[in-house]
């Protein structure tokens, strides 16, 4: 590791096998439904699926297939009922479990749109050519996404908005953003 926590080697981890497009959030009534909140652009596709696949948060790579009985929209989440998945203690097993699909059966991307862990390890510069650092995390918020890059400056926010972020290459692996007053905490920019 380097002194900004970033190692030698490749920039990110290897694509992985599922995405995540909900989370189990707690049991619905008694006979095994489960509540979701969606964490997809794409909710409808959701409502097609014949199965998804289930994992804890602490291990999102260990994924378990269930297949879907029923789907449907309740209150801004969805009421799922997996197969296997019979009573209400069945169905609190599955709290806080991600919900994800394969990458491969995910949502095309239109031009300029890209997956979180498509993100995390690009190399941040400025439109000068300053290098900030590699994403660490992408938080998601109401408004856009927000990039949280690690590197000689500390800890920079950067709001994912066509102000900011001039360039996102996902295939080099490489970002360049423009400094709006204020990003930097120190207030040079």
């Amino acid at each position: 590791m380097d002194s900004y926590g970033q190692g030698s080697g490749d920039r990110s981890a290897p694509e992985p096998s599922h995405i995540i497009v909900g989370q189990v959030r707690r049991p619905h009534g008694i006979r095994g439904e489960v509540r979701v909140e969606v964490l997809t652009d794409y909710p409808e596709r959701l409502l097609q699926r014949e199965y998804l696949y289930l994992a804890h948060h602490r291990s999102p790579d260990s994924v378990a297939p269930y297949p879907v009985e029923s789907i449907r929209p309740h209150k801004g989440v969805l009421l799922i009922k997996l197969g296997g998945v019979e009573d209400r203690d069945a169905a609190e097993k599955l709290r806080g479990m991600l919900v994800q699909v394969p990458l491969e059966e995910a949502v095309p991307l239109e031009e300029g749109e890209y997956y979180h862990f498509q993100v995390i390890g690009m190399e941040v510069e400025t439109e000068e050519g300053e290098w900030l650092g590699r994403v660490a995390d992408v938080l998601g918020t109401s408004a856009h996404d927000v990039f949280i890059v690690h590197g000689p400056r500390g800890e920079i926010l950067l709001p994912a908005i066509d102000d900011v972020v001039l360039e996102l290459d996902t295939d080099k692996g490489q970002m360049i953003v423009h400094l709006l007053p204020g990003i930097l905490e120190d207030g040079s920019s």
